[in-house]
């Protein structure tokens, strides 16, 4: 008997002579695979392959879930490729031993089994889960730019065939409910925990033959079907990222398609690939934005929540979208507007989030409920929080809060939805100014996952602190940043989208400049972003921002008269570029020069392009910092990120300056003010940053 203490792994033999090991990583809210906790199931696995128990049952002690996955901080401690492929080794010995145990095995799972979870549960003989909104199950690796690496590439095609098991890899996409039964990832759905463990016990006393893809999924992996397969694979991949930028994916695809899944070899091979991806630039800076997303998230922690009720006055789109998240997440919401009208079309609209968020019609119905149209406003007097969401007017928003503050409780807060105007603007007529915290979430909401928590000299800590408490309430990122013109994301964003403008007007096409910006890594270009944005919103943000900070302004008056005409964008279904069902369609037109009168660009103008698109957004990152409007240069990359989609295989805007040289980003900007004018004359902060 080893007489160690087990500090993560504890184990309890039942009458039955079956073994349950439940993973209860000490302080810790979620149970990850780190090193310590693998070699602990490795010695446990050594002692009972030695003494085989009639089966072993492997479980959670937290109540978040069963494995997140591998701890992703050991991969930024790597230095060389031999550590990291004697770091996934390890993991691999592991989780053979528990396979190759002579008594079967069942990962009993509730909750999330992502990662290097799922792959300790697919080197379980069976696998039970819990069938109810919190399961989740997934291989993610793809998001940091690896794959799995403790078996996963292996064992999930030969549990439920290359279709779902690649699917699931180069998506990174996470399944829930009866299509984990369907696909034959778990081999039963309980609804109660207790249903879990009888199901467990059943199949230990049972020991059926694991489950193993049909002969038609077994057939892809042939080794003369697989190179068909991986030409479509890959091209398939390569329409939506470049390999350059996203190897991981590509590797996955290889790996199955030179293996097939099949033998030690194929082992040995996700150990080389993914040592390798684990020190690519891609994965560290995808691992930094996962660690970044962490430090968002920690936030809030040590606030009070008190917020139970939430009152969101407008309507419109982005009003409705707030007011229906929070439902969504459990709070009792009350949305006004001026006309009834107004009201109703919203419930209508946003009545498809709850359809696409809740599968439970019972839970669905509940959520539907707990947002209720208010035309009068009784719900202020309630609500801890008031959310204004209405038109960008200082004077429309004034006259509001003089109405809302004599009706709204003690400590409850005021927040604005503002995405661009000062909160000093806003706090003049206000008796108590201290409760009033900007709340800028992005559009769509339901997606954009971060919020903005803007702060004036006037607003208290205690309202600080109670914002970002709620944020992380309803599942957002908050992201405190003092008040300022367009505050960050827009006010990085607003040069940017200038830029393309000067640049159209130079004689350059939407699609080149949009694809100079993707090429770069962007997920969309300025041009396209403009439209999903909407031109009114960036029009009236660009005139906001840029006068503000003493910016220089391109002629805007094509925004005016698309404006004008009704042209709007994406929530019109025509912009710059006509959509369709939400999505672009590029045409003769898109691909046309914008000003066809004017001389085709240079060849150095051609050169210039994405260098004009990309420095003149940095140079406005290092402003940012340069004033402090947030406290750290990682919480800035991290706004940007998640409030902007700045390409994430770069790690943040100051990360990817950094990465590129700082004088050599100095240097260019020079250049292109010599020739384009001092818009990019460098910042005062690139040097603060060395």
């Amino acid at each position: 008997m080893n007489d160690t203490p087990l500090r993560s792994w504890h184990e309890a033999r039942d009458a039955e002579g079956i073994v349950w090991l439940t993973l209860d990583k000490p302080q810790s809210s979620v149970n990850t695979l780190s090193s310590p906790v693998l070699e602990e199931l490795g010695a446990i696995v050594t002692r009972l392959a030695h003494d085989p128990p009639r089966g072993v049952v492997l479980q959670s002690g937290k109540s978040s879930g069963f494995v997140l996955g591998a701890d992703v901080k050991e991969f930024t401690t790597l230095r060389s490729i031999e550590e990291a492929r004697a770091l996934v080794l390890r993991g691999h010995r592991v989780l053979a031993a528990l396979e190759r145990l002579p008594c079967p095995s069942v990962a009993r799972i509730e909750g999330f089994a992502l990662g290097g979870g799922l792959e300790l549960a697919l080197a379980c003989t069976y696998r039970v889960a819990l069938d109810d909104e919190r399961l989740s199950l997934g291989l993610p690796e793809v998001l940091l730019g690896i794959h799995p690496g403790f078996g996963g590439t292996v064992r999930a095609v030969r549990t439920i065939g290359a279709v779902g098991a690649l699917d699931m890899m180069l998506t990174g996409r996470n399944l829930k409910g009866s299509k984990t039964l369907a696909l034959g990832l778990v081999d039963r759905l309980e609804s109660t925990p207790e249903g879990c463990r009888n199901a467990a016990r059943e199949l230990i006393e049972k020991n059926p033959g694991p489950h193993r893809p049909s002969l038609w999924q077994r057939a892809l992996s042939w080794s003369p079907v697989r190179p068909f397969v991986r030409r479509q694979l890959r091209a398939q991949v390569a329409r939506k990222v470049r390999e350059a930028h996203y190897p991981s994916p590509y590797a996955i695809i290889d790996l199955w398609a030179k293996h097939g899944a099949a033998g030690d070899r194929a082992f040995q091979a996700e150990a080389d690939s993914i040592a390798a991806l684990a020190g690519t630039r891609t994965a560290q800076n995808l691992i930094r934005v996962f660690m970044l997303q962490d430090a968002l998230k920690s936030q809030g922690k040590q606030a009070t929540d008190s917020v139970r009720r939430v009152h969101v006055i407008g309507a419109g789109i982005m009003g409705a979208d707030i007011a229906a998240w929070c439902a969504l997440r459990g709070l009792e919401v009350t949305l006004q507007d001026r006309e009834q009208r107004f009201i109703d079309a919203a419930l209508t609209r946003v009545s498809s989030l709850f359809d696409k968020k809740i599968r439970d019609p019972k839970k669905r119905a509940a959520a539907r409920a707990r947002l209720r149209s208010d035309l009068a406003g009784s719900g202020v007097a309630e609500a801890d929080v008031v959310v204004e969401a209405i038109i960008e007017d200082a004077v429309a928003k004034r006259q509001l809060y003089a109405t809302l503050e004599p009706q709204m409780r003690a400590g409850a807060m005021l927040a604005t939805n503002t995405s661009s105007i000062r909160l000093e603007e806003l706090t003049q007529n206000l008796h108590d100014p201290s409760r009033l915290v900007g709340l800028h979430f992005f559009n769509p909401v339901s997606q954009m996952p971060l919020v903005e928590i803007v702060h004036a000299p006037s607003t208290s800590p205690d309202t600080i602190s109670r914002a970002i408490a709620f944020a992380r309430k309803i599942d957002k990122l908050p992201l405190p940043c003092r008040s300022s013109p367009g505050f960050v994301v827009n006010r990085v964003l607003a040069p940017y989208m200038q830029e393309a403008m000067y640049a159209a007007a130079d004689g350059f096409s939407f699609d080149a400049i949009d694809r100079a910006a993707t090429d770069y890594g962007m997920p969309v270009g300025p041009v396209e972003l403009s439209d999903m944005v909407g031109l009114d919103v960036c029009r009236h943000v660009g005139a906001i921002v840029g006068p503000a900070l003493g910016k220089p302004v391109p002629d805007l008056s094509v925004l005016d008269t698309k404006i004008s005409a009704g042209k709007l964008g994406r929530k019109s279904g025509e912009g710059f570029y006509r959509w369709d069902g939400g999505k672009v369609v590029r045409n003769a037109a898109s691909r046309a020069p914008y000003l066809p009168t004017l001389s085709v660009p240079s060849s150095a103008a051609a050169k210039d392009l994405q260098d004009r698109l990309v420095l003149i957004f940095l140079n406005e990152c290092v402003a940012v910092w340069r004033e402090r409007l947030v406290e750290s240069a990682d919480m800035l990359d991290a706004g940007v990120i998640f409030g902007s989609g700045f390409a994430p295989f770069r790690g943040g805007p100051l990360n990817d300056a950094r990465q590129r040289g700082l004088a050599d980003c100095e240097r260019r900007l020079r250049e292109l003010a010599e020739r384009y004018g001092p818009r990019f004359i460098p910042d005062a902060g690139w040097a603060q940053l060395r």
